[in-house]
């Protein structure tokens, strides 16, 4: 597990440690407690994922051509 601050994570780093932590649970290859405390982690990371892909997601916009030929944007319809 890794000591790095979630916040300061990229999208795919937190994405990576979220696994290795899904995937060491469901191994259970963890003591109770520490399972507790890396539980802890990955639902902080899944927040942080989360909260980066509903960034990405309204900085989505489409192109589209206006009446004049002018070009403008538009919200992306997710």
């Amino acid at each position: 597990m890794s000591d790095r601050k979630i916040a300061e994570m990229s999208f795919e780093d937190a994405l990576t440690e979220l696994e290795g932590i899904v995937g060491r649970l469901e191994r259970g290859d963890a003591p109770l407690e520490e399972s507790i405390t890396i539980y802890q982690r990955g639902a902080a990371l899944k927040a942080h994922c989360e909260g980066k892909l509903k960034d990405a997601q309204m900085k989505v916009e489409k192109i589209v051509l206006k009446g004049q030929g002018d070009v403008g944007t538009a919200d992306f319809d997710g």
